[in-house]
């Protein structure tokens, strides 16, 4: 599809392809307030940090993953997100998307910030560049978020951005807590994307 080494620079931020360079990083960025992280599977510690980034590199193999490093333009790590579930549909013969390399949906997700660069506008330019590669690069139809049914702060920081509630799945995955979780999914479809791209620069034009 195309992700191999893909690379995503803003004004604040660079997404890079996520590598086991960037341990140390994540490991500083996820150690300044470990609470923060009761509802996400973020690393603690250095064994942990190459066991999540080993685990990352096998979905980018596979082709179900397209992890990044968010790195800010000093190159300090501030944490870690990624596109996943990558769906490429089977289009018939004759249809206008058939035999299309790019996906036609994908989930963002994996997303955490260290404490620092939590309420800044990292998370904000993060989720303009990732949704502009996939709706005007890849050309989705719909981008999807799941989040821990009781993470009140993700699911407020999706509808701030125009995530479309849709429901709960119920004992969707397994939570950090190691629980089966309720999941609130979000979703974005194409249609909608020019509204949240003009919302997303707005809220980064006021940071």
């Amino acid at each position: 599809m195309g992700t191999e080494g893909l690379a995503l620079t803003g004004a604040l931020i660079r997404l890079e392809p996520l590598e086991h360079r960037h341990v140390d990083g994540l490991v500083t960025a996820a150690s300044v307030d470990p609470s923060l992280y009761q509802w996400s599977l973020v690393p603690q510690g250095k064994v942990e940090a190459i066991r999540y980034v080993d685990a990352a590199l096998a979905s980018r193999n596979t082709g179900d993953g397209v992890p990044f490093a968010i790195v800010r333009t000093d190159g300090v790590v501030l944490g870690s997100t990624r596109f996943w579930n990558l769906e490429q549909w089977s289009w018939p013969q004759g249809h206008t998307l058939h035999g299309r390399l790019t996906p036609d949906a994908c989930e963002i997700g994996h997303s955490w910030l260290g404490s620092p660069a939590i309420r800044t506008a990292a998370n904000t330019e993060a989720k303009l560049l990732m949704l502009t590669h996939a709706f005007e690069t890849w050309q989705v139809l719909r981008v999807c978020f799941h989040t821990d049914a009781r993470n009140k702060r993700s699911a407020a920081a999706l509808e701030r951005i125009g995530g479309k509630f849709e429901g709960i799945l119920r004992a969707h995955r397994m939570a950090a807590d190691s629980i089966a979780r309720d999941s609130m999914r979000y979703s974005i479809v194409a249609s909608e994307w020019p509204d949240v791209r003009r919302r997303l620069t707005r809220l980064l034009d006021r940071a």
